[in-house]
């Protein structure tokens, strides 16, 4: 069983097992991977390691066979279809991110309650009514849903996909989900990830002040 913090470094190992390739390069070292990501060549060898691929001792990775294993164990070397419902600004956006098709995931269809929004295009899809909902997840076999609601809709419409069969949930609204504990739930919180990067910022301009304070 691959650890779920070595399974959030792979997408990372990916990209630039993908550059390497493009640049012509057929090996790569755990070194030069780990300088790459701020890692150590150990950590990378032990991620490495779940991917059932060996390195060879002086020469590295075969990188070719390396990054099939990767998606493999990703499970981005097979499509996945999803349904979105929302398309607001935000669910918009993620219907139109063509980068999605890079991880294997396809939206195939969008769904919102707005009038104004149902039989709109984005992209090549259009919105669908939220009536139609069960019917397309049991037509389709739809296991995946991705969630760009507001918070006060999230879980009673989270409580729904999972009756009308859906099995995981990209979650975006800003809610946290109770459901089944067989039910996958991944949530993306924006708010989170900006705090990291406000409170990161403002502990280096509070050292760089510091330390122009000690010059003075």
């Amino acid at each position: 069983m691959i650890s779920i913090p070595t399974i959030k470094r792979f997408p990372s190992y990916l990209r630039l097992l993908q550059y390497y390739k493009e640049k012509g390069f057929s090996w790569i070292s755990a070194t030069t991977l780990a300088e790459d990501l701020g890692l150590t060549a150990v950590q990378v060898r032990k991620d490495m390691a779940g991917t059932g691929v060996e390195g060879k001792p002086k020469v590295g990775f075969e990188i070719a066979p390396l990054i099939d294993a990767i998606m493999q164990n990703l499970g981005w070397d097979q499509p996945t279809d999803a349904i979105l419902v929302g398309a607001g600004h935000l669910g918009g956006a993620l219907a139109r991110y063509e980068g999605f098709a890079s991880y294997g995931l396809r939206i195939i269809a969008v769904f919102d309650n707005d009038p104004v929004k149902i039989g709109m295009k984005i992209g090549t899809i259009t919105v669908l009514p939220m009536k139609e909902l069960r019917q397309y997840i049991d037509e389709h076999s739809v296991h995946i849903a991705v969630m760009a609601v507001p918070a006060a809709t999230a879980q009673e419409l989270a409580e729904d996909l999972v009756s009308f069969g859906i099995k995981a949930i990209w979650n975006f609204a800003p809610k946290d989900l109770k459901l089944p504990a067989y039910v996958i739930v991944q949530r993306t919180d924006l708010a989170t990830s900006f705090a990291v990067l406000s409170a990161k910022c403002k502990q280096l301009l509070s050292c760089g002040q510091s330390a122009k304070n000690e010059l003075v």
